[in-house]
């Protein structure tokens, strides 16, 4: 029975509570901890040479397409005013690029990790609730509402930042130009597509209704019902491009997934041969230096490119290996004294 004062604050007095349970406590050794970290070091070598291997294996075709060189196709398209300026970039590929391929657009020098940007949205609004779609949140500010003072859906820097730039891909067959087609559905986040955003009811058997007395974001040609005019599903907040450029990168050059190729003639990959790449030249990057580029990858069981991993593994597993060596030696010192040091 507990009694009152000091007494009252004290735990029971169990096994649990006074810390009275059989416990193991291992007594370690030098036979025991030479050994484990060479186990450790050597699995992790292993690791790191399998990761790096097939790292290497992994081809990737970078191409810039900003257009500050005078010679470039897209030169043309960074005069301020132009606006759907079409450039095209030409390349080829002397083997078979091994699908399936996924296809980024690329930005340098692009800071979405910024705070202030990262929490220039609505949550609310993004959730399909429409109760906010009249009534902004102030974090949208200075994209909360327009010049005639009507909201902005989707609002905030974030949306309104959304990349806009399309492309289509050729290859050369026989002489003729022909259409590769991107697969653009699903590239964005199971979480985001199915429970982070939602788009909101529609009014009056109309998807558009919902968006009455809103206007689009600033810098969209369209509004968020229209992104997609070939697929109705692809529209509102659960729009792919739109979802992909709201999951926001760590770093200031990051690519971010446009389509894949993977079906058709094209399920092996993309033949060697002579390629054209139509870019729809939108999106404005040279006033703040920032950079542009398409990327044509594969990937394998590990995902895409990634050297650091492999590298990371191998240092850690020479690490170990180097502490055990370090250890032996020290062990062997004192564990063994020349005798003519007595």
């Amino acid at each position: 029975m507990k009694t009152k004062g000091d007494m009252a604050n004290r735990p029971d007095n169990t096994a649990f509570t006074q810390q009275r349970l059989p416990a193991w406590q291992p007594m370690l050794s030098a036979g025991i901890i030479i050994p484990g970290f060479t186990i450790i070091g050597l699995s992790f070598i292993g690791i790191g040479v399998a990761l790096f291997v097939t790292s290497q294996n992994i081809k990737v075709m970078e191409k810039d397409y900003t257009g500050i060189v005078q010679d470039s196709s897209c030169f043309k398209c960074t005069t301020p005013g132009v606006k759907n300026c079409i450039c095209e970039i030409t390349f080829s590929f002397s083997e078979l690029l091994e699908g399936p391929v996924f296809f980024y657009y690329g930005l340098s020098n692009y800071y979405q990790n910024y705070r202030q940007y990262g929490a220039s949205v609505d949550a609310s609004q993004l959730s399909g609730d429409t109760k906010y779609f009249l009534n902004p949140e102030d974090t949208c500010v200075p994209y909360q509402y327009d010049s005639s003072l009507k909201p902005i859906v989707p609002c905030g820097s974030l949306a309104n930042s959304m990349f806009n730039d399309t492309f289509k891909l050729y290859r050369y067959v026989n002489g003729e130009k022909k259409q590769v087609l991107f697969d653009r559905k699903g590239i964005a986040w199971w979480t985001d597509y199915n429970i982070k955003y939602r788009n909101p009811a529609p009014v009056n058997g109309s998807f558009a209704n919902a968006f009455n007395g809103t206007v689009k974001p600033i810098n969209w040609p369209k509004p968020a019902y229209e992104l997609d005019p070939t697929d109705q599903a692809n529209n509102g907040f659960q729009n792919q491009d739109f979802l992909v450029w709201m999951r926001r990168a760590a770093l200031p050059d990051f690519r971010k997934l446009y389509g894949r190729i993977t079906g058709g003639e094209y399920a092996q990959g993309l033949p060697a041969g002579n390629y054209t790449l139509e870019i729809t030249y939108n999106y404005p990057v040279v006033k703040f230096d920032g950079r542009k580029k398409v990327v044509f990858s594969n990937v394998s069981w590990m995902g895409g490119k990634n050297q650091f991993l492999g590298i990371a593994y191998l240092v850690i597993g020479s690490l170990c290996i180097g502490m055990a060596v370090v250890m032996l030696i020290v062990y062997a010192k004192y564990k063994f004294p020349d005798d003519d040091c007595d």
